[in-house]
């Protein structure tokens, strides 16, 4: 049994989420700072069996990428020179800071919760594993 690890990058936060061992829930994982996250996945992937991972696609309204995707190139190219068993699946991430926002809002969080940048990375994550499990 393998999981599926989704990622929301970012120039300086990657929200994480990780299905059950049966690849049919997805949960939160954390968010990490981007500049550290090849060594968090280096430690996660050697505990943790992962069948794909998930990498958001970061589209403007008229399907244009965000300067981001070239960062986003470069990380995935890492990622497969190091770990060349895992495939990467590209998933449309458009309005999933919107939507983590405003689900946050609606369940009545407090104000500090609100305004946590790496709940709402964390909260994108999953909705982009979701987006992906369908």
């Amino acid at each position: 049994m393998s999981r599926i690890l989704a990622i929301d990058y970012g120039k300086k936060r990657t929200g994480l989420a990780v299905t059950d061992p049966f690849g049919m829930i997805a949960f939160g994982l954390k968010t990490v700072k981007t500049s550290e996250l090849m060594i968090f996945l280096n430690s996660y992937l050697y505990k943790e069996r992962v069948k794909t991972l998930i990498v958001g696609d970061p589209k403007k309204w008229k399907n244009q990428y965000f300067d981001l995707e070239k960062d986003i190139q470069t990380f995935i190219k890492n990622f497969r020179s190091i770990f060349e068993k895992i495939p990467v699946v590209r998933v449309d991430e458009r309005f999933t800071s919107k939507i983590a926002k405003d689900s946050i809002t609606y369940i009545k969080l407090k104000k500090k919760y609100r305004k946590n940048k790496a709940l709402i990375d964390e909260i994108s994550a999953v909705l982009i594993l979701q987006d992906y499990l369908g």
